[in-house]
């Protein structure tokens, strides 16, 4: 129970905010609404799957906002080409991960600090993509939107397919080999060195596996409208970030999962919904989020503190 406070914490926040809805503002949860906010942040779950372990590999991603501009658009351009739909899909991830590759090379081959490598290729790939496109649309073809299935349809299959991947990866950190490497690298790589992991190995799988996922998102959040918008994911990685850190995850990296991640998600995606149903302004929204994750970081922070004493 102690092991999981910080992700029982958030849950039980979660549970309380779901109780006040219930009470206060029972038309929250008309299927709909809620179907159509799941679908909404789908994609946004499955980035924050890939960012937790990039965080407690004990690095950081701030490019994925880019990286998924770039794969939308990219995929936008191949539908347009009638490529089929699966190919499509295909070539984001594969775009994503070879994004990802780069930032990996750069970081767990030569070494150099995550923070500076994947900001630089943040702006790089964000303004290469304003450059080449100047803020022009990419208009999908027939077919492309919600898969070719009916919205309900289609809504149901992002969300299924976000919740697959959440519950595979989170098997995966605990059952297989794979997940513990990153565990140890991010506790202490030397020791991880030592242990016969290869630290920088698997800092480069990790980054490559976020940009897979960053991939996988794009298509997942392109095929939800008629357009591609060369300015989605602005914002992304904060809010990502923000997710994966409520959710329990150790900034200084080792230590949380991915249930608190869900969690912590969930917890972020419902204050502005909440505040709609409950006719509070909605300008509290970013300033009511700053205080989970200010909450979240102290809580952090002081049991590291505890733990070092």
């Amino acid at each position: 129970m102690k092991k999981y406070f910080r992700e029982l914490s958030v849950a039980f926040a979660l549970a309380i905010l779901l109780l006040a809805l219930a009470v206060f503002a029972p038309s929250f949860y008309q299927p709909q609404p809620l179907l159509s906010l799941a679908t909404h942040e789908a994609p946004t779950l499955v980035v924050a799957c890939g960012m937790a372990l990039v965080i407690i590999c004990r690095q950081i991603d701030i490019s994925v906002g880019s990286m998924f501009a770039v794969c939308s658009v990219c995929a936008g351009l191949l539908a347009t080409m009638h490529w089929p739909l699966a190919l499509v899909i295909t070539a984001s991830v594969f775009i994503g991960a070879m994004m990802g590759a780069f930032n990996g090379a750069l970081i767990a081959g030569l070494g150099l600090p995550s923070i500076v490598v994947t900001l630089a290729t943040m702006v790089t790939w964000r303004e290469g993509l304003r450059w080449l496109r100047q803020g022009e649309f990419v208009n999908l073809p027939d077919g492309t939107q919600w898969f070719g299935l009916s919205q309900t349809g289609g809504q149901w299959t992002l969300v299924i397919v976000a919740l697959a991947i959440l519950i595979s990866l989170a098997l995966a950190m605990k059952k297989l080999s794979i997940g513990r490497f990153v565990y140890a690298v991010g506790s202490d790589a030397e020791a991880a060195r030592l242990a016969g992991i290869r630290p920088r190995l698997t800092t480069f799988f990790v980054f490559v596996f976020i940009g897979a996922l960053v991939g996988l998102a794009a298509m997942m959040n392109a095929v939800q409208s008629p357009q591609v918008d060369p300015q989605s994911g602005t914002g992304l990685e904060l809010k990502v970030i923000a997710a994966v850190v409520v959710g329990g995850v150790a900034i200084s990296g080792g230590r949380g999962n991915l249930w608190g991640v869900f969690a912590g998600l969930l917890l972020l995606a419902c204050v502005s919904p909440a505040l709609t149903h409950l006719h509070v302004e909605a300008y509290w929204e970013k300033a009511i989020q700053g205080a989970i994750i200010l909450l979240a970081v102290v809580a952090d922070g002081l049991r590291s503190r505890k733990q070092r004493n």
